[in-house]
């Protein structure tokens, strides 16, 4: 466990703490240190461990990381002593910060958080371990080191940073220590098979098992950096969408409303109608951006009380074609653009603007039409006079068959007898709770 970034609150005695915890750990390692144990084997081990560090991954948006440093150092452990894997995880950090240049406190932290453990736990290692190396007891004693350079690694680390936060402590180990398990259960496994490669290989085998910890650091680097781009993408396409939805609402007051409303009401009618979760979101995020084509229009097709003349007509129909290529041509949205482009074509084939029907047209792009005919007809800020919930029901059973897919009409007759007038009238719809930008954000940067 690593920091990455750092705060300025409480930072000197952060800094304070971590620097007198270091010099103490010099002076314990130079007091111990074996000089007469290294050997070529300590030098692969020690650019393995420099390797993986420098290759860590991180992104700007992660405050610690976990590398094969702690495993390479543990390797230390087992074949040269407490000291010197203190002295490998000293250098990998003094190397990384020269190169990086990542905050001193920073730097102290994760020497004082990654460099004491390694003291601690190759000490009891040494004390416990049996003549033999390779034995049984060997790999038991090993493990145990493992399991406290990890856990302690975690505990210092935590406290440090809840100091610097100003947080308690207990909390922020709770949250540190969530992804423990997991570590412990993928970490002290690797570093026994290591040891026991390196026992029966020698050096040959060190320096494969080294080259493979700069490896995967490397590609864990390539993973963290294209999923960082990728929500960075992601924020940028969403920021542009809900941008210009949030325009188009100041040109059309009820546009954000209504486009939380159609989503809203077309997420409940896939559920109901059994499609997966996949395809509910699908269909949720089609029925936010539907009218998003709105904005390419002139502000006159906007303006009430406006009569509209053909011109004007044709323009209009014109938005789902435009919305469809606004969404293809930001990326990602594909499938959405699909459903955006076919929410006004009609069952008998009369919609707009290629005239499909029936089978042809997408079902998500059904549920969309029924959900936005319902509430054009009952929400209070629409052009015409609303209606009550059953009233417009009855106009959506009257267009079955013809405008309107009748088993989602039906299905959201369902969904509306046992809801409140709240929900049968979306006049509350909230745009930015539908849109839940953070969350769009982070499932497309994680997919």
């Amino acid at each position: 466990m690593r920091v990455t970034r750092a705060w300025p609150e409480r930072a000197s005695l952060v800094k304070g703490i971590a620097f007198a915890g270091t010099l103490a750990c010099v002076g314990w390692a130079v007091a111990i240190a074996d000089t007469g144990r290294l050997d070529w084997l300590f030098l692969v081990l020690a650019l393995g461990a420099i390797g993986a560090n420098l290759f860590d991954a991180r992104t700007e948006a992660q405050r610690v990381s976990i590398s094969g440093l702690a495993l390479a150092a543990i390797l230390v452990i087992a074949f040269f002593g407490p000291a010197w894997a203190f002295a490998v995880v000293v250098t990998a950090e003094l190397i990384d910060w020269c190169i990086t240049r990542y905050r001193p406190v920073s730097m102290l932290v994760n020497i004082f958080g990654g460099g004491a453990p390694m003291l601690v736990a190759g000490t009891v290692f040494e004390a416990v371990r049996p003549a033999e190396d390779g034995s049984v007891g060997f790999y038991l004693a090993l493990a145990l080191a493992a399991v406290l350079v990890l856990v302690l690694n975690l505990v210092l680390v935590a406290w440090l940073t809840s100091l610097l936060d100003g947080f308690p402590f207990l909390p922020t180990l709770a949250g540190a220590s969530r992804t423990l398990v997991v570590s412990l259960a993928i970490n002290v496994p690797l570093a026994l098979a290591a040891a026991g490669l390196c026992l029966e290989l020698g050096v040959g085998g060190s320096a494969f098992a080294a080259f493979t910890l700069i490896a995967f650091g490397y590609m864990a680097n390539l993973v963290a950096t294209a999923r960082h781009r990728s929500r960075q993408y992601a924020s940028l396409s969403w920021g542009v969408l809900s941008g210009l939805l949030r325009t188009l609402d100041v040109r059309d007051p009820r546009a954000a409303r209504h486009a939380a409303a159609v989503a809203a009401f077309s997420r409940d009618i896939a559920r109901a109608s059994g499609m997966g979760r996949e395809e509910c979101e699908l269909v949720h995020t089609a029925g936010l951006l539907h009218d998003i084509g709105h904005f390419a229009l002139s502000d006159r097709v906007s303006e009430r009380g406006r009569v509209l003349n053909d011109e004007d007509w044709t323009a209009i129909r014109r938005h789902p074609e435009l919305g469809a290529d606004m969404l293809r041509d930001l990326g990602l949205y594909g499938p959405v653009a699909e459903i955006v482009h076919a929410h006004h074509e009609r069952i008998d084939g009369r919609g707009y603007p290629d005239r499909l029907s029936a089978d042809r047209i997408p079902e998500a792009a059904k549920i969309i039409a029924v959900a936005e005919v319902y509430d054009t007809l009952t929400a209070h800020d629409t052009y015409r006079t609303p209606v009550s919930s059953f009233e417009a029901l009855t106009e959506l059973r009257r267009v079955s068959g013809t405008q309107l897919d009748g088993r989602y009409v039906e299905i959201l007759a369902e969904l509306l007898a046992g809801s409140d007038i709240t929900y049968r009238h979306a006049d509350a719809a909230d745009f930015g709770r539908e849109l839940d930008l953070e969350r769009r954000i982070n499932d497309a940067a994680a997919s």
